[in-house]
């Protein structure tokens, strides 16, 4: 396995120096995808690869949404030669201590993808709660099971070979709507999935949401209800493949 960090990013750039530090310890290449940020922040985001050679920066020069710069983050890790990335956010919600855990599970299933399941303290928005509620209840509709535990998590370790799959595949949202919609692709798919329970994060006092209420809601919604009809169209088949494998089980059964 060759291994990356892959970090999607938008005017975060105060926030990022603290990420990038507790992901340097593990001595892994660390690709930051920068989704048309500012001047200013380009500024100092090149300062910030060209102090620490762990780092490069990929530059997107118009904002595309975080799904854009992650499938771009996905691309230009596969060209460099990795077969995974582990994809944390740029604005410190995630728990980096947790980083070994995921590195571990995914050496130990390469062929996974390996999702954050996460927790939260008193910090988080409970409208936020309260929506990511409403999406894993829909995925675990569209996927007619409870294998993706958390669909919103952007703690994720991702087989670039499987991804890229996907998004060469499918016409995935380039948005908030992308981390859902592709874990579903991926499940859809067969890519295995593994989970790893972590804590994120609020932090009140720096949190800076590029969450836009009116548009990703849209979006999201928009998103489900295009893979709620792609389930139907599922359904059929599915319906004959698990009829097909618990056959078996039942005449063992009465055997």
């Amino acid at each position: 396995m060759n291994t990356c960090f892959i970090i999607p990013h938008f005017e975060h750039a105060g926030l990022l120096p603290g990420v990038i530090a507790g992901l340097l310890p593990h001595d892994l290449p660390i690709i930051v995808v920068d989704d048309g940020s500012s001047s200013a922040t380009r500024e100092r985001l090149a300062k910030l690869g060209r102090t620490n050679e762990r780092v490069s920066i990929v530059q997107r020069d118009e904002n595309g949404g975080k799904g854009a710069a992650l499938k771009s983050g996905y691309r230009e890790a596969a060209l460099r030669g990795f077969t995974h990335a582990l994809q944390v956010d740029a604005d410190g919600q995630h728990d980096l201590g947790d980083v070994p855990r995921f590195l571990e599970v995914m050496d130990e299933n390469p062929d996974a993808f390996v999702l954050g399941v996460p927790s939260f303290d008193e910090s988080v928005p409970k409208s936020r709660l309260y929506g990511r509620q409403i999406s894993v209840a829909t995925v675990w509709f569209v996927t007619l099971s409870k294998t993706i535990p958390d669909p919103l998590c952007g703690f994720r370790g991702v087989p670039l070979a499987a991804a890229l799959r996907v998004i060469n595949a499918s016409n995935t949202g380039d948005r908030m709507d992308f981390d859902p919609e592709f874990a579903v692709r991926m499940l859809w798919q067969g890519t295995p999935i593994e989970r790893v329970p972590t804590r994120v994060t609020y932090d009140p006092d720096n949190h800076v949401s590029h969450f836009n209420l009116v548009q990703d809601n849209v979006l999201l919604t928009s998103m489900y209800t295009r893979l709620t009809f792609a389930m139907l169209r599922r359904l059929p088949a599915l319906l004959v493949r698990r009829a097909q494998a618990a056959a078996p089980a039942a005449e063992g059964r009465q055997s």
